[in-house]
């Protein structure tokens, strides 16, 4: 086994990562760093995707460095808002922009947030679209519903049971990452 530390990006559903969805990926992100793993994020106000398929987009510099980044990446935790029932626009083009030569057989960890009570459409979407790219999902997935009451002022979650889930969520993508990239060497 390789004892270079996984790579693993995570992907917000949402604009700046200062919003509940996004304060929810840097949970994960701190939990995959405490496991050894280095963490990179994809801002999408600082690097913003175009709409797949716009005028220019396929030369887009930012989604040039977006693919590179996805391919030197071995694993990634995905957090959306739920919008009317599923994934956010955001969420669904930026994993547009990816296809299995660049995240193919890489493990993916997902979660959502929900203002309302928690249901797993937007998982249930997400992964959809990742095995469509050939990607792995873990098994355990996330759901925050009420997410406006979810963190305290410190921004860490409240509820020590989704904390928990949360934590348990990126070793298993940690773990799964190490597995599937050592696999491949």
């Amino acid at each position: 086994m390789s004892a270079t530390p996984v790579k693993i990006l995570g992907l917000s559903g949402s604009y700046g990562l200062t919003s509940k969805n996004g304060l929810l990926l840097s949970v994960a992100l701190d939990e995959c760093k405490a496991l050894g793993a280095e963490v990179h994020v994809w801002d999408l106000v600082e690097k913003p995707l175009p709409l797949v398929g716009a005028e220019g987009s396929w030369d887009d510099s930012n989604v040039k460095e977006f693919q590179a980044l996805a391919i030197e990446c071995d694993g990634y935790i995905l957090t959306s808002p739920e919008y009317h029932g599923t994934m956010s626009g955001v969420m669904k083009n930026t994993l547009d922009w990816v296809y299995k030569d660049h995240v193919g057989g890489k493990a993916f960890g997902l979660m959502s947030t929900l203002g309302g009570i928690t249901n797993s459409n937007t998982l249930n979407h997400m992964r959809i679209a990742i095995r469509w790219i050939h990607g792995w999902c873990v098994p355990e997935q996330v759901a925050v519903g009420k997410v406006k009451e979810a963190f305290d002022d410190d921004n860490n979650l409240i509820d020590a049971d989704v904390a928990q889930r949360v934590a348990e969520l990126a070793q298993s993508v940690v773990k799964a990452s190490i597995m599937l990239r050592d696999n491949k060497e």
